[in-house]
Order: C-alpha cells, then sequence, then structure tokens
C-alpha cells in the first residue's frame, strides 16, 4: 500500500471518529448498551441516572445532564415524565425522537431503527437472538407512576431477584396478545422478576431509556 494510500485511509479514519464524537455530543437520548449487571437494582434513581450519566460521559456527552426515564411507587412517588426535561430529543446520529413531552407520550419517533445506543448502535430486538427489547421503566403509558401495592417497579429500582418491572418495547413489537401493549415504547407488560436472569425470560438486558435534561 502507497505512502498516499495509507495517509487518505487515516484520514478518512480520523473524520469518521471526529464525526461520531460530533454527534455524541448533539446526543440527547439513548438505551443504554449495558445494564446494572444486577438485573433491575440500580440503587434507587439516583443510581440508574449515574448510570445514564457514566455512559453519555464514556461516548462524549457528559457535559449533560442525564436522568433514566424511571417512576416510583409509594410516599413521595416520581413520574417518569417530570423528570427528563422538556426536548427536543435526539439519537446519537442526530434523528429527532420527540419535540416535546407531549409528543414523547403520544405520536414519539422511538423505534427499531431511532432506540439507538450511546454508540450509536442498534439494540438487539423482538427476532433477534438475544431479545433485548424490553426496557425498564416502571410507568403507565402516560409517563406517570402506578398507584396501589403491585410491585411495578422492582422496589424503587433495588430489587435484583423477586419482584416485577413493567418494561416497554422500543421496537414496538412483540408476541401479547394485546397489540397496543406490543407497539408501546414504555409500558407494555410486566417482568417475571427482578434478576438478569428473569429479566431475560422476556426478552429484557435490564436496559435504560436516558434523556438529557438540559
Amino acid at each position: 500500500m502507497t505512502p498516499v494510500r495509507l495517509v487518505i485511509m487515516s484520514l478518512a479514519l480520523s473524520m469518521s471518529a471526529a464525526e461520531a464524537a460530533a454527534q455524541s455530543v448533539g446526543m440527547s437520548f439513548f438505551i443504554t448498551s449495558v445494564g446494572s449487571g444486577k438485573g433491575a437494582d440500580f440503587g434507587g434513581l439516583e443510581g440508574a441516572d449515574k448510570h445514564c450519566q457514566a455512559l453519555a460521559a464514556a461516548a462524549g456527552a457528559g457535559n449533560r445532564t442525564w436522568h433514566a426515564y424511571l417512576s416510583t411507587q409509594g410516599p413521595g412517588a416520581v413520574n417518569a415524565k417530570d423528570r427528563i426535561g422538556t426536548g427536543p430529543w435526539q439519537n446519537a446520529k442526530g434523528v429527532v425522537i420527540a419535540k416535546d413531552v407531549a409528543e414523547l407520550h403520544g405520536n414519539n419517533n422511538v423505534n427499531k431503527q431511532t432506540g439507538l445506543t450511546e454508540k450509536g448502535e442498534v439494540v438487539p430486538g423482538s427476532g433477534d437472538t438475544p431479545n433485548k427489547h424490553d426496557i425498564l421503566t416502571g410507568s403507565k403509558p402516560d409517563g406517570t407512576a402506578f398507584g396501589g401495592s403491585d410491585d411495578m417497579t422492582c422496589g424503587n429500582w433495588t430489587k435484583s431477584g423477586e419482584g416485577s418491572v413493567m418494561l416497554g418495547h422500543f421496537d414496538r413489537k412483540g408476541t401479547n396478545p394485546d397489540p397496543v401493549a406490543n407497539v408501546s415504547w414504555n409500558s407494555s407488560h410486566k417482568s417475571r422478576g427482578c434478576s438478569d436472569e428473569l429479566l431475560k425470560t422476556t426478552g429484557s438486558a435490564g436496559l435504560l431509556y436516558c434523556f438529557a435534561v438540559k
């Protein structure tokens, strides 16, 4: 290979890296590439937010404040929709997934092609092996918290064994008898438990939606 060709290839690689970095800086939404390693246990909301922040920082977007799209239950319950800022939000490729909170919980653009990780990678979904389309949310379709005593948040994000959590299908696909649940990005069905092993049985890897608050 000639020196000139080597220089051209090196420049092309540098440009690609620069473009990727520039896209990450403008990123304001992503699906985590990895979970907590302890199922749905993130040590509470604060730990989940730190998980989002750390992954964003590793991708070059740590200059923004990141929160996990999660609700909590019980006294002082928190609504996921109230903790993610006002939008608009775009993925690592610059594609807008919603312009504001209302659109996010209405006709948004979250799907298999746009629900990318902080690295700009596609997440395996329904029909893929392994399937990781169940994203932890603990939320109703409108982004609010569940009432009652039924566990929908794995003990407010502190359980890694028994319990349950509400999940969403980021790829808007599934095998549920209820077609409405299949296409819900944030409230499709409950999990069979809170551990990595039990989450995996319904197609979850304990991943989160992360949003830049500012």
